[in-house]
């Protein structure tokens, strides 16, 4: 049962970096796109977090949470003007 609470604070976390990382990226997409980009950010940030070996502190892996996830929507931004 502790598993199901740490997923669903971990799914809310990354909505509201979601959130903060479309604001400080200026992003164009939906509320819902970014809370998606913001928990795949965290995703992302946890993983080359632990290749680079920082993190540790709440307050660090919330920031590197928010870049992953401003990483992911940076890369998303350059993906579909690429298409157009």
């Amino acid at each position: 049962m502790d598993w199901l609470i740490s997923i669903l604070i971990s799914l809310a976390v990354g909505a509201v970096i979601g959130w903060l990382a479309g604001i400080i990226m200026n992003s164009s997409a939906s509320l819902i796109w970014n809370i998606i980009y913001g928990i795949v950010g965290g995703l992302v940030g946890g993983f080359l977090a632990g290749i680079i070996g920082i993190g540790g502190t709440w307050w660090v892996d919330i920031l590197i949470s928010l870049g992953g996830a401003c990483l992911v929507i940076f890369a998303v931004g350059i993906l579909t003007k690429s298409r157009k």
